[in-house]
């Protein structure tokens, strides 16, 4: 019996993409929790209101590409914060799309 075992390159490199993907789509939705939470408090200044859009959706267009390049949809990203169990009480179910157009403007 042969103790090593067979890995397919390409599909080693996806599924650690996808992995990697999902750990860092993780960190983005919960600084984008994180940052409207500051927004509603009124704990932020325009400025950095402003900044704050602008980074979160820079960040999501970089994952969409990075998600293209190797080939992993959203849906392969395996961990959704928005369940009843990990969600703090009154959190809703879906957090809103950061668009130029939903972004709290001055």
């Amino acid at each position: 019996m042969n103790p090593r075992i067979e890995l397919d390159r390409d599909d080693f490199e996806r599924g650690f993409a996808a992995l990697v993907l999902t750990v860092l789509d993780l960190v983005r939705e919960l600084m984008e929790r994180q940052a409207l939470r500051r927004i509603d408090v009124g704990d932020l200044s325009d400025e950095q209101v402003e900044r704050i859009g602008d980074t979160l959706m820079a960040l999501d267009e970089r994952m969409r590409e990075l998600r293209e390049r190797f080939g992993v949809s959203a849906a392969d990203l395996g961990i959704d914060i928005r369940t009843p169990d990990l969600a703090p009480e009154g959190m809703p179910d879906r957090m809103p799309d950061v668009t130029p157009e939903s972004r709290p403007r001055p």
